[in-house]
Parts: C-alpha cells; structure tokens; sequence
C-alpha cells in the first residue's frame, strides 16, 4: 500500500524519528520491494493487516498501563490505526502472515486526510452499481453451502464502495448507490446505515467517528477455504479489481478448511462493528479457576452445632460467586497462581462477614426447575428523578439508586438504621478499650432509612458497594467516579480521567479495585488509593457501556455499543477475548460463580451464553422483547435471572443450559457453534411487572431474588 507507507515516511520525518524511518525503510525492502528516493513501497500478499507505528523515543514500553494500548495483536481499535505500539522509535508488527499495510500514526487524532486517501479514484464511478450486481448475482447463484458464507462480504463491500464513491465527489452516483443496494443489507445493520446515509459529501467525512473505524478497522469475515477460492477465481476472471481491492485492502479474511458454516451458524455470530473475531483472538489462555479461599476457624454457635458446617467451609467475598459443592480445599487446577495479582488483606471484620456468610449459606436454599426462587420487587415509585442505576450490598442490607439529577441514594432495607460516625470532638471523649466502641462511634441522631449523596454535576449512571459495605462508588455523566465513605456518608475521591460519561463502574469482588467504563470507548482499571488508572483498556470501537470483574479479579469483562463483548487481562492489560453475536449494544453481562461461563444481554432482547475457556458461544435464551438490563446467576450458579425493560423477570436453567456443551477442537478452530433451536425449554418462569422496567437483580445469601427498577406510568 504504497500510498500509506509514504505517509509515514514523512511522518517520520516531519517527527524527527530518523531512527524509525531508517528501520521501516529496512522492514519494507525485507518484503521484497527495491526503495527509491523518499518513496517505500510495500508488497501485500495477503488481506492480513499489520498496524505499523512509531513512538518517539523515550515514550517507554506500550502495555497496558497508563495511556498506552495495550492490544498487540487484537484488532486495532478505537485509536484503530493510530495505536501506538512501539518502544524508542523500534517498529513492531501485529499482523498476519507478515503482509502490511500501513497506518498513519498521530499522536491522539488519527491523521483523517491520510486515512481518507487511500480511497483514492481507481475505477469509474457509473461502473461501482454494475460491479456490486455483479457480485451479488454471482454470489445468489452460487452453491447454498458457499451463498450463506460469500453473503457476508454484502454489507462491507457495499459500505466501502459507497464511502469511495462520495469521497471521490461523485455524489449522485453515491446516492443512487444507496438507494438501490441499502435494502438488500441486513436488518441488525440498519443504525449503521442510518448514520452512512447522512455522510453525503467528502468533508462530512472529516472527523466522523464511525466513518474512521470502518476505515481504520478491518472488517473481518470467517469464510471456508473452498468459499474464498470460489471468490478469488470470480474476481479474477471477471477482471474486477474494484471489489478485489477493497477485498485486500479493507477486509480481513480468517479462511479456515473444513465445511462452509450454515446460515443459522453464521448468523449467530456476526453483527458487531467490525464483523467476527479473528479466531487468533480467542486463543490465549484464560485461568477461569477461583482462587483457593484463605482458612480460617469458625466459631460454631449453640444452634449451629447440628454440624451443618462440618468443614468451616470457606467462602467467597462475593459468595454469589461460589459453589456450593465447593468444600473441597484443593487448588483450581484452572485457577490462576494465588500471586498472580496482589488483592488486598484479609480484616477481621472481613472474617467476621464470611462467618456470617457460611451461616448463612448453611441456610440457603438449592434451587432448580422444581424449586425456583421467591422474587421480592423493590420499586421506585415517583421517581421523578429518574432513577439510572440500582446496586444492592452482597448482605442485602443496603440498596442505592443513582438519578437523573445527579444525585446518589442509599436506602437501608434491614430495620437497622444507617449512622454517620460521630464528629471528631465527640469521638475523643470516647474509651477506645470498651467492647462496643464500635457502637459507641456511630451517632445516633443521623439515624434515618435514607442518605442522600450530593457531588455529581450529572446524572449517575452507575453505582457500586464495596464488599466490605465500608465504600459505594458512583460514575457520572459529568466524567467523574466517585467514591464515598458509607460510614461518614461523604465524598472521599473523585477520579478523573475519562472525559466523557462513564456509563458503569464496578468494584472487584475483593474490593481495593474497581472498574469503569464510558463514552470515550475505553475502560479503566483502578485502584482507590491510587488518582490515576492502573490500565487502560482499550480495543472497542464505541462505548464501553457496561463492566464486570470476573469472581478471581483476574479479568474484567466490558460490554460495548459496538456490539461486541471482550474479557481483560488485569495483569498486563490484554485483551484474551472477543465475543460477538449480539445484534445490539451490550448493557449486562453476569459471570456464572464458577468462573467458567458469561452471560449478556443486550438491545436485541437476546441472552447469550459463553464458554470462557473455549472463546465459544454455547447458547442463545430468547423471550425478552426489549433491553435486557439486569443478569445475574443465583448463589449456586443453577439459575440464570434476566430483568429487562419489557417489564419481565425471567428464570432459565443454566445447569441445562450448560450441560452436555459440544467444546471438541474443531468446534474451536472453525466456530462451528451448533445452539439448540429452542430455548424455550429452558425458561423456567416470566414474571410480569405492573409497569416497571427491570433494571437491578440480586440474589440473596439465602437465594431469594430482589429485584430493582423505578414505576413508569405510560
């Protein structure tokens, strides 16, 4: 691609990155090509792309840590070609069978001038309509087995011919374009349309955010070997370089041998912004394990010496996250290494909550489709403010909402009263040494159900408790996580550094972390001592619209608006997988308490489910007809909750769900997903709301389902 390499051969010059232009003009003669001049040229062999960058020296290794990117070899992302992946002025490449293409490299915003030239005129624009028909003809009349997989080039192609046509200022033939192929796109494209249509001139364009993703991301397409070969020899044949080009030049093609996918298979896993993921994505070894629980006596109480607790069996901060059959002290042979990241020390109040805890889950009640959960609803009514964000502490005892106007409201659910700690004044008086000095501290003239929070500038769009209670979090519209002390009931942090909304934020079942992810596409690991971000995770082409830790807090799975979901690695800021199939923006996700499996929702109305350790989807749960905003799994992990805006609660039995999976290797290598047709068998009950959306469940210690959301009088 010898236009784009030129560009950054000046820009490496106009950098004063001699070092850097020297190597690349090594790198490019190494594939064959004699330099001429100030001109490099490159030989693509392949469709694989290789995102090539340079750092001005001294800028450091780039890992996930503090503003760089992370993603080696992921997908380009938000900072799609502009990543930059290189330490003192050294060029790495993150490509497939060392073919490159060239990326312009700026430090923040992407060059769009030379991003855009590489649409530069190659055929004649009353041609572009004859070409497409063309290819679809071929394509509809081929073979079924080869139709289902060429069909996927349909909505790409058409994009990048439409975006050369109107770049190139051949605006009536763009417009006839549209409108004669937009209808033959499938449905779940349409808001991408939506937003192609209104690109109608060149210096639209400049500056259009999803027009630079489709650009700087290649779209990626599975497709058999025996379907690509059909393809090539078309193209060639017909002598269409048009549409070869944009093929090499824009798409990624992951060409695997065995048999062409069916529709149904396809189907279920495209959608997202830039098309599947590379196969490569989901390689990387995940540890799903949990980690070994610390040992510790419990004291067993008069009632409880029926032996129900033989073991003192240990638990799990978060104890939705754990098994109950999980008495066992042995290690997780998928767990990771107990060091793997440092997590905070055991407190003796800590130990005195997994007592409670183990007292608890003695009494809990196993559930299953003969034995399904009482649900308590807990509704918002006049709720004028708008309520945008529900949590309830792991004890059930507190429950907080975040509003519309800005502010933050904790509720106690128990009898007991929440207390603010007495003034400093008053706490000297008090004798430090007595038995209940931790009664003594609290005041009990701030006794009362209700806190409210003042601090945010927006609306709060997610709220999270720490597990040990002593904390909340609260994100904002206004680009600030804040961080509040429920013993005092006053702002402690605000962390800044997203710029925009920050959609949710989460803290790690072991508390010390927490997450948060926004508009600005990328999502921050941090640590509450800490002002600034420990990682930044970054690789999602529109927003980060919801987050969650997995039970070990080794990974962090986000959710985005560009339709697809990817799980983090805490340690080095990489990202292990990349989900798609969602045909809508992600706005829950729940991790199954062994760790080994997830769960999403959607704008689509759709459940997913994923093996973690295969990268693979294993199953669709479809009943809701609207946003689903809440997941969550029970305490034993047999039952799957999902609350949405269609008013519903439902149940589905995730043992079924998960039982008998087909994870064999070709599975794997080719995503040959083959998901039950019907999930109905696997929804266990609907439970109707008079009006209200759901948008927070929470099982109890005890497996009884509280639900969250505000009335709305339609």
């Amino acid at each position: 691609d010898r236009q784009t390499l030129v560009a950054v051969l000046q820009f490496l010059r106009r950098s004063n990155l001699r070092e850097s232009e020297e190597i690349l003009r090594r790198e490019a003669r190494l594939l064959g090509d004699d330099l001429g001049g100030n001109v490099a040229t490159v030989a693509t062999s392949s469709p694989g792309v290789a995102a090539v960058a340079a750092v001005p020296p001294g800028k450091g290794e780039a890992r996930g840590a503090a503003g760089s990117v992370p993603s080696l070899g992921g997908s380009p992302g938000k900072w799609g070609a502009r990543v930059l992946l290189a330490a003192s002025g050294a060029l790495r490449y993150a490509g497939a069978q060392g073919s490159v293409s060239g990326a312009v490299v700026v430090e923040d915003q992407p060059d769009v001038s030379a991003v855009l030239s590489a649409y530069n005129q190659q055929g004649d624009p009353t041609l572009y309509e004859e070409y497409y028909s063309g290819l679809k003809h071929f394509i509809e009349c081929s073979l079924d087995c080869h139709r289902a997989e060429l069909s996927q080039l349909f909505y790409p192609l058409f994009v990048h011919m439409y975006l050369e046509l109107v770049y190139n200022q051949h605006e009536s033939e763009a417009k006839s374009f549209f409108e004669r192929f937009h209808g033959d796109q499938e449905c779940y494209y349409q808001d991408d349309l939506r937003v192609l249509s209104s690109l109608t001139k060149k210096e639209h364009m400049k500056g259009n955010e999803t027009m630079l993703d489709f650009r700087t991301s290649k779209f990626v397409l599975r497709i058999s070997r025996d379907s690509y070969q059909l393809l090539k020899r078309h193209l060639q044949e017909k002598q269409n370089n048009q549409i070869w080009n944009i093929v090499q030049e824009h798409l990624y093609i992951d060409i695997f041998d065995g048999m062409p996918r069916s529709k149904q298979q396809i189907d279920a896993m495209v959608g997202s912004l830039a098309g599947e993921a590379k196969r490569e994505a989901n390689k990387a070894k995940v540890f799903f394990g949990l980690l070994k629980e610390p040992e510790f006596d419990v004291p067993l109480d008069d009632e409880d010496e029926e032996g129900e607790n033989e073991e003192g069996k240990p638990k799990k901060k978060k104890p939705k996250k754990d098994n109950v059959g999980s008495k066992s002290k042995k290690q997780d042979p998928n767990a990771p290494p107990q060091n793997r990241i440092p997590l905070p020390e055991l407190k003796d109040s800590d130990k005195l909550d997994k007592v409670m805890n183990m007292k608890e889950a003695a009494r809990r009640v196993r559930l299953g489709p003969e034995c399904l959960p009482s649900i308590c609803f807990y509704t918002f009514l006049n709720a004028y403010q708008g309520l945008t964000a529900v949590d309830i502490t792991d004890d059930s005892s507190m429950i907080v909402g975040g509003f519309a106007d800005s502010t933050v409201r904790v509720w106690s659910v128990t009898p007991k009263k929440l207390r603010s700690v007495k003034t400093a004044a008053d706490l000297s008086l008090i004798d430090k040494e007595s038995d209940d000095v931790l009664e003594r501290i609290m005041d009990e003239k701030t006794a009362s159900e209700l806190k409210i929070l003042y601090g945010h500038s927006g609306p709060v769009y997610g709220t999270s408790f720490s597990p040990d209670r002593n904390y909340l979090l609260s994100c904002s519209e206004d680009g600030t996580v804040r961080l509040w002390s429920l013993q005092t009931f006053t702002c402690l942090v605000g962390y800044k550094g997203h710029n925009y909304p920050v959609w949710d934020t989460q803290f790690s079942p072991y508390g010390y972390y927490f997450v948060s992810g926004g508009h600005d596409r990328v999502a921050r690991l941090w640590a509450t001592d800490h002002y600034q971000p420990l990682r930044i995770f970054a690789g999602h082409l529109a927003d980060v619209t919801c987050t969650r830790f997995h039970p070990n807090s080794n990974y962090i799975a986000t959710g985005s608006a560009d339709r697809t979901i990817r799980l983090w690695d805490v340690l080095n800021g990489n990202c292990v997988r990349i989900f798609t199939g969602h045909k809508g923006p992600i706005h829950s996700l729940a991790f199954s308490p062994n760790g080994r499996f997830l769960a999403t929702g959607a704008t689509d109305g759709r459940v997913l489910l994923w093996d973690i350790g295969h990268g693979l989807m294993v199953g669709e749960l479809k009943g809701h007809t609207d946003t689903i905003y809440a997941l969550r799994f029970s305490r034993d992990g047999e039952i799957l909750a999902s609350g949405s805006m269609d008013n519903t609660v439902r149940l589905w039995d995730a043992v079924k769900a998960f039982e008998d999976l087909e994870t064999d290797d070709f599975t794997t290598a080719t995503g040959h997903i083959n998901l039950p047709e019907n999930s109905q068998d696997l929804l266990l009950g609907t439970y109707m709301t008079k009006s209200t959306p759901v948008v927070h469940l929470h099982f109890t210690r005890r497996n009884l389902l509280l639900a969250a959301g505000a009335y709305s009088s339609q």
